[in-house]
């Protein structure tokens, strides 16, 4: 029996197992490939839109600097959403736990959400990643897409924001008024954006002999050419997602990344979505997202815990 140990976070009090010094460990590099997940997604470029250190994308109230205060913010939320996630806790507790991590990132950002889809997606995985490693000793993607659902998938489901509330945040707002899907009936149904689309695309390149930044663009496209994206339905309503998709079809049709033009036509992209105040913010939380399963599977699909 796991003895209980309470940890405050700001004004909430989580129950935390006191766990083994293997698992402590694991969780921490859980957590490791979690930041360095929205690092690689933060210095991508071109992303049609969002920060990177070249420039701020269609942001006026944020940089590349207000993202990396963002990351270093979260740090132990991964670590401690992934020991939650091995002891088997309830998804009350994860929710918590994401709801703490939310306010240290405002406090780190003076209040701007840079992270608020990917403290969700990413804590999830990062959830379902400690319980993999703990339980079945091996993390691959079936596992880890198994261990979501199985444990999880049912309170994901039922996990909605009432109608009446007073703070819907931007993306429940526009996911009310277009009836668009959004990061939890993802979560809920294993993250399909994931794992059927954006991880195959993003393996494909990587054979095809693409260097890792590239395979990143190219799994990015397809994301935005697919996902119902909260954060374009928010900014441009139903024109500006589908201008933003069409784009995104558009660059794949023309090869993506192995077309010697790519470059040049993601960077226009970038300006027009610029000048249309356009940013998927949905397509780069579900990039860092992939970027995680993907490291999460080069550093564990062959690790054991013993306990």
């Amino acid at each position: 029996m796991l003895r209980q140990a309470p940890v405050q976070l700001e004004r909430y009090s989580v129950q935390v197992p006191t766990v083994s010094r293997q698992r402590t460990n694991s969780s921490q590099q859980i957590a490791i490939l979690a930041v360095r997940s929205l690092y690689a997604e933060l210095v991508l470029y071109p992303k049609p839109g969002l920060v990177s250190l070249r420039d701020n994308g269609s942001h006026a109230d944020m940089d590349a600097s207000c993202f990396m205060r963002s990351l270093f913010s979260l740090r132990h939320y991964f670590r401690d959403i992934a020991l939650a996630g091995a002891a088997g806790a309830e998804f009350k507790v994860l929710k918590q736990l994401g709801i703490a991590a939310e306010q240290r990132m405002l406090k780190a950002t003076r209040g701007i959400n840079t992270h608020r889809g990917a403290i969700f997606a990413l804590g999830m995985l990062s959830a379902a990643a400690g319980y993999c490693l703990s339980n079945d000793g091996v993390l691959t993607e079936a596992t880890l897409r198994l261990a979501l659902i199985s444990q999880w998938g049912q309170a994901l489901a039922e996990h909605s924001a009432p109608e009446d509330a007073p703070h819907l945040s931007h993306g429940l707002q526009a996911a009310k008024q277009y009836a668009a899907s959004g990061a939890r009936e993802e979560a809920a149904l294993g993250f399909p954006s994931i794992f059927e689309l954006a991880l195959p695309r993003l393996q494909q390149s990587l054979r095809e002999g693409r260097k890792l930044h590239l395979a990143q663009i190219d799994c990015f496209f397809t994301l935005m050419a697919h996902i119902s994206d909260t954060n374009l339905y928010h900014r441009g309503g139903a024109t500006g997602i589908a201008y933003a998709r069409d784009a995104a079809k558009n660059f794949l049709q023309q090869g993506g990344t192995a077309n010697s033009a790519w470059l040049r036509l993601a960077e226009n992209y970038h300006q027009e979505f610029i000048t249309r105040r356009l940013s998927p913010g949905g397509a780069a939380d579900m990039l860092a997202a992939s970027c995680f399963v993907q490291l999460c599977q080069e550093e564990f699909s062959t690790a054991r815990i013993h306990e």
